[in-house]
């Protein structure tokens, strides 16, 4: 129905805009900001500004104050730009607004993620989710991308007749497309769980954490078999299991999506079912990329989707990536005693026996992390063999 921003805004300019409200400093907004960029960079967009506004809260019409927009719509008219993408959710009478005012396309949050999305999946299950999820989020939308057809006229003379009846016609193909894409992820997620359950009989160990924070990369390192990572957002959709043997004891490592701050929450719904790896996980591998300034905050919301998910209680290793990265210079906290400063660290966050702190790429403490997997799968892995004494039992 519609071109995806990665198809067909390969090298267009965008401004970013963000809201600060009361609770959040200059800052933060200015790290969400570098995340909605990389957001953007992922598909291939380039970032020319940005702009934050103060606010009590978001103005019905337009989003932001009357100052401000007046100051947006005149750099992208100066500068032509092709694309304003804001921080926050959009109702559809604000993208409407906004696309009249500025004249150009508008994105939200949630779209420039269902587009990441829709570039990313790879497998059958993947791309239907995520299909669902986008014709969800567009339906209310879909006035907003007909507005070209206002200007038809209908036999009778009167404006925008024929166009009113294009968009009905449209919304009709939607909710019919959406029931077809419910039927299809329904068989996929029986097959799915039949698979799950097919493997109920050893130990599942689920990666978990905040997008491009190492879990493909660890994911590698411990299979020891190829899983595709690179330094951009969601690089993981589709869920990744493979089998893993530590000490002679087996266990199934599932990776799959990272989370993300404000993900949409038709994204998460559509989800569930590949997510279910997560829930339905005996032991979870949560890992951080310590070296990121907010990385307490993505600890939180990967919490918090946990808790949603149902697997806020289960066994978790609390792993600490990329203290490669931990310098002097990035952290005034790190005085050159790494060690010293890691345990330190540990002792603030609250952190026992189940953290560790290693670099992927540098492969440094990876024993340390083995040996914490280890015993915790033993733990589970007692549950089900209680009678376990050998590996030649398999």
């Amino acid at each position: 129905m519609r071109e995806t921003l990665s198809t067909k805004i390969k090298k267009e300019k965008a401004v970013l805009v963000a809201a600060a409200f009361s609770t959040e400093d200059s800052s933060r907004i200015n790290e969400y900001l570098d995340e909605l960029e990389f957001l953007a960079k992922t598909l291939g967009v380039k970032t020319v500004k940005r702009f934050t506004q103060k606010l009590a809260n978001p103005e019905p019409g337009l989003y932001l104050g009357k100052g401000k927009i007046d100051e947006i719509k005149e750099y992208v008219r100066s500068f032509q730009i092709e694309l304003v993408i804001f921080d926050d959710d959009l109702s559809p009478s604000q993208l409407r607004n906004l696309e009249k005012t500025f004249s150009c396309r508008i994105y939200d949050r949630s779209l420039l993620i269902l587009d990441i999305f829709l570039k990313r999946a790879q497998t059958a299950q993947a791309k239907t989710q995520v299909e669902l999820a986008r014709y969800q989020y567009l339906m209310p939308r879909l006035t907003r991308m007909w507005t070209h057809l206002e200007r038809q006229r209908g036999g009778t003379g009167t404006r925008g007749g024929s166009g009113e009846k294009e968009i009905e016609t449209d919304k009709r193909n939607i909710r019919n497309q959406i029931n077809v894409l419910k039927g299809r992820l329904e068989k996929i997620n029986k097959q799915s769980a039949t698979q799950r359950k097919s493997r109920s009989k050893i130990v599942r160990v689920g990666l978990v954490g905040y997008t491009n924070v190492g879990k493909s990369t660890l994911m590698t390192l411990l299979s020891k078999t190829k899983v595709h990572a690179e330094n951009k957002l969601f690089a993981t959709v589709d869920a990744t299991v493979r089998k893993v043997v530590i000490n002679q004891i087996p266990f199934l490592l599932s990776d799959t999506v990272g989370f993300i701050r404000k993900l949409p929450h038709h994204l998460i719904e559509s989800f569930k079912s590949t997510l279910d790896e997560v829930a339905e996980a005996d032991i979870l591998i949560h890992v951080v990329d310590f070296s990121h300034p907010l990385f307490h905050d993505q600890m939180d919301v990967v919490n918090q989707t946990l808790s949603e998910l149902g697997a806020g209680e289960k066994p978790t290793i609390v792993v600490y990536n990329k203290i490669d990265k931990i310098t002097p210079e990035e952290n005034e906290e790190f005085e050159g005693d790494l060690h010293e400063y890691l345990e330190s660290r540990k002792l603030m966050n609250g952190s026992d026996e189940n953290a560790v702190f290693i670099s992927a790429t540098q492969k440094s403490n990876i024993e340390e992390l083995k040996n914490l997997i280890y015993e915790k799968v033993k733990e589970e892995h007692l549950k089900i063999y209680p009678n376990y004494l050998a590996p030649s039992y398999y």
